[in-house]
């Protein structure tokens, strides 16, 4: 290639090497969330901390959307995709209602949010789903996904950045795991609880949870939230 700037004799320069041009649509924008199924109730509760690296982009940003009186949906991961991924689930939801007038059950809005991951599988959502409710007996439900929609009913589930720190304290103290002691049913106040110190701790240890925590609490009368102050540094 020869140089043409005014003043200077024409050099043969090499070709210069190939660049690398890469596309990555996702980013992570942190947080933590988690649901608990009870006997007659659903916890599920999510930080409101929206982080891109070292940066908070905001303090509130809920992560955490109800659907209908038994159902609520919690996302972490890109906002995007989360925010987009919601939007579809309502739309869908208000279809089914104008064309059967009746509300989803938890148990088909799972299974339809199954279907909506893996329709993008080959250019997947960059979220972690939890969908918590009440199902057809009016018992709590919690349904986790993969990215692809693989997805499978659980007592308890922790997701996002603090769940390596949230998830063994739950299987202990929810599922009364690796104990000798049997497991028993908790109460509301207690998974209340539990989810509380859950984050109070987490938010020591992981710089992507912390500002606010919501909680929803889903039972035979409706949802109610509940909102709770966390570390802010």
């Amino acid at each position: 290639m020869l140089s043409t700037y005014p003043g200077q004799p024409a050099v043969d320069h090499p070709v210069s090497a190939p660049i690398e041009h890469r596309f990555d649509p996702y980013v992570d924008n942190g947080g933590t969330l988690l649901s608990i199924a009870g006997d007659e109730f659903c916890v599920v509760a999510a930080d409101t901390r929206q982080s891109e690296g070292y940066l908070i982009n905001s303090r509130y940003v809920p992560k955490s959307v109800k659907l209908s009186d038994k159902t609520v949906i919690s996302m972490g991961g890109c906002y995007a995709d989360c925010l987009t991924l919601t939007k579809r689930i309502q739309q869908s939801m208000e279809w089914y209602h104008h064309a059967h007038g009746k509300t989803m059950s938890t148990a088909a809005v799972a299974q339809m949010l199954s279907i909506m991951l893996y329709q993008k599988r080959f250019f997947p959502f960059y979220s972690w789903c939890i969908l918590g409710g009440l199902d057809e007996e009016g018992k709590g439900a919690v349904y986790t996904y993969d990215p692809v929609g693989s997805y499978e009913r659980e007592s308890c589930r922790c997701a996002g950045s603090a769940s390596s720190l949230i998830q063994p304290f739950l299987d202990n103290q929810i599922s009364f795991k690796n104990q000798e002691t049997q497991r028993r049913n908790l109460s509301l106040e207690q998974v209340l609880r539990i989810t509380k110190d859950s984050f109070t701790s987490a938010t020591e240890r992981d710089i992507y949870t912390g500002d606010y925590l919501e909680i929803f609490v889903i039972t035979k009368n409706g949802v109610q939230v509940q909102k709770m102050d966390l570390k802010k540094d």
